[in-house]
């Protein structure tokens, strides 16, 4: 299946839940977020799309090209609708670990190249906002973990 096709997500617009479909949602999401932050200073780096094929190998078990990955950056489908509204829909679907998973990794990819910019910290911002973070969850804090 290619990463790319965000099936998922455009349902989120067309149906109200579909059984098994947050796995796969959470699945387009990731994939989208972080291929997204890679051109989000307009400068893709190739240890940001490193860093991106590094932790969906990590976190989903799978390889994603950086052809795909820049496909993904670059998607048409956020051209009609922002990825802000999407998220902000699929946040109603995803759990509080999916959520902070998507954050954590996020920061890492911004932090690959070792230089953050002006507009990698906005999109950040969009991100967090659009998923409903709290200060806490942004922090990587959580009630019970230890240090």
């Amino acid at each position: 299946m290619s990463p790319v096709n965000f099936t998922s997500l455009t349902s989120l617009f067309q149906s109200s839940d579909n059984n098994g479909a947050s796995t796969q949602l959470m699945r387009e999401l990731l994939i989208l977020v972080l291929a997204r932050a890679t051109s989000a200073d307009t400068n893709v780096e190739p240890e940001e799309v490193a860093t991106v094929q590094a932790i969906l190998a990590d976190v989903l078990g799978e390889t994603v090209s950086e052809a795909d990955i820049k496909l993904a950056a670059t998607s048409e489908m956020f051209e009609r609708q922002s990825i802000d509204r999407y998220l902000k829909k699929a946040t109603r679907k995803l759990g509080d670990e999916d959520r902070i998973l998507i954050l954590q990794s996020l920061v890492r990819v911004l932090r690959a190249d070792d230089h953050i910019r002006e507009f990698e910290l906005d999109y950040f911002d969009r991100i967090a906002n659009a998923l409903k973070a709290t200060p806490s969850e942004i922090a990587g804090l959580r009630a019970g973990a230890s240090a």
